[in-house]
């Protein structure tokens, strides 16, 4: 599909306010960045910050759910790689690589604070992102019939691990996250049998 020059622009500008409001919210902090600040940083004009975002909890809730989605996306690129076709050894493996991501980038981890989930519910995403949440759901519910509600048990292993890792990588709480991760997947694997 070939993309107008004024819808590339669009989509060039897009970009720069996310990636300015992420360095920003990281550097500073959400409460502590304005609207200013971020179009300034990505040099545009305050109004065309309006054409993309309500406000800076709008372009907030729009990087978390990027940066989610990227975070997943890689996930399941890198649990390809290692050709495992066990749903629940696939999914054990994709969320050891999204925690080991946090581990590697606390600033990241800080950001998304426990709406891991956004990256995969957004009703902002494309439906190529939906997608990928959808194709988890059907490989459950292959996985185990049983499953009166896979999205439902989905979304809640999602949250599970945005919350607890959250907790247990920066606080150490109620572990550290390398004596806690035995415990979290054990979890999942009975969320799923």
């Amino acid at each position: 599909m070939n993309i107008s020059k004024v819808e590339e622009k669009k989509q060039i500008k897009r970009d720069r306010l996310l990636a300015s409001a992420y360095a920003l919210f990281v550097q500073r902090g959400l409460n502590e960045t304005s609207i200013n600040d971020i179009a300034e940083y990505a040099d545009v004009g305050k109004g065309t910050f309006y054409l993309y975002f309500k406000d800076k909890w709008d372009i907030n809730n729009q990087v978390i759910a990027e940066k989610a989605r990227l975070l997943f996306d890689e996930a399941i690129i890198n649990a390809d790689e290692k050709r495992i076709d066990n749903f629940s050894d696939r999914l054990i493996c994709i969320i050891d690589y999204i925690i080991n991501s946090f581990i590697e980038n606390n600033d990241l981890l800080r950001l998304i604070n426990k709406n891991l989930s956004l990256g995969l519910y957004n009703r902002l995403l494309s439906n190529e992102y939906i997608n990928i949440k959808d194709t988890f759901i059907t490989e459950l519910k292959n996985y185990n019939s049983n499953i009166t509600n896979p999205d439902a048990v989905f979304y809640m292993i999602i949250e599970l691990v945005g919350s607890t890792t959250y907790n247990s990588i920066l606080n150490d709480i109620p572990l550290q996250i390398d004596e806690f991760k035995p415990y979290l997947f054990d979890q999942i694997r009975k969320m799923i049998n």
